[in-house]
């Protein structure tokens, strides 16, 4: 199975968090995955082949926007 998840998507994992939700939204991707708590905020790192045998569904997957950068001519 092939998840398709990106920096920002919403993720479903299969176990709840203790604060009662099993929610979570993508933080930081590379070899580690940080992941942060809709519900109560709380950050976790995981290594991403741990993420990936936990992960249960894509719920959103989030577009941010590119912040535009601005060049200040001298």
């Amino acid at each position: 199975m092939s998840l398709n998840y990106k920096l920002g998507s919403i993720v479903m994992m299969k176990k709840a968090h203790p604060c009662g939700t099993n929610e979570w939204e993508i933080t930081r991707i590379g070899t580690d995955i940080k992941i942060k708590c809709i519900a109560c905020n709380r950050t976790v790192m995981l290594p991403r082949i741990e993420f990936n045998r936990k992960i249960k569904k894509v719920v959103k997957e989030w577009k941010k926007k590119e912040k535009e950068l601005s060049f200040i001519q001298h």
